[in-house]
């Protein structure tokens, strides 16, 4: 996942719940429709806090992914 694929980018690194999905539904407020969101966070519950806070508002999860500790989403706003 490269940067320049989003509009935004959301880094919450070292932030414990619930700040990384505050932080996001936050970013997603300020966005376009169809402009796309870059989370980073290390807080383990963002794994499945962050797929399901884009269930629930509606948006689409692009991509999500995992390297070590770190958690990386693209969300794009509908």
């Amino acid at each position: 996942m490269e940067e320049r694929e989003a509009a935004v980018v959301v880094d919450t690194r070292g932030l414990a719940c619930p700040m990384p999905v505050l932080n996001t539904k936050r970013a997603l407020a300020k966005i376009e429709a169809g402009q796309i969101l870059k989370v980073i966070a290390t807080d383990f519950g963002s794994e499945s806090d962050i797929p399901v806070l884009v269930k629930r508002l509606g948006h689409e999860l692009v991509a999500a992914s995992r390297n070590d500790e770190v958690f990386t989403f693209l969300i794009r706003k509908r």
